[in-house]
């Protein structure tokens, strides 16, 4: 019985586990866990290991810029405001750049 009882609740575990993760995918979260909603990906704005996700070939996601102000990384910021972040390599950009 307590083995029936135990599979049976791995397999519950395991469903709520797969119904969050679609869930989270259905309203926008990156793959940190930050939601999208009402927030732009702006390029070229994070500290080396700060991005929130993109950061070139090489890379897998998250936290994996090499350098600061990588214009192939980015970090989620209030709509609206991307361009008007000023870093010591330029501004931000709502788009990949040269750096």
């Amino acid at each position: 019985m307590t083995t029936l009882k135990t599979a049976l609740t791995a397999a519950t575990l395991a469903s709520l586990v797969a119904g969050l993760a679609g869930a989270a995918g259905a309203q926008g979260m990156t793959k940190n866990g930050k939601s999208e909603a009402g927030m732009e990906k702006c390029y070229g704005v994070a500290r080396a290991g700060q991005n929130d996700c993109k950061a070139g070939a090489g890379t897998t996601c998250a936290g994996t810029s090499v350098r600061d102000y990588q214009g192939n990384s980015w970090k989620l910021t209030p709509a609206g405001t991307c361009t008007s972040i000023h870093t010591p390599k330029g501004a931000g950009s709502l788009t990949p750049i040269q750096r």
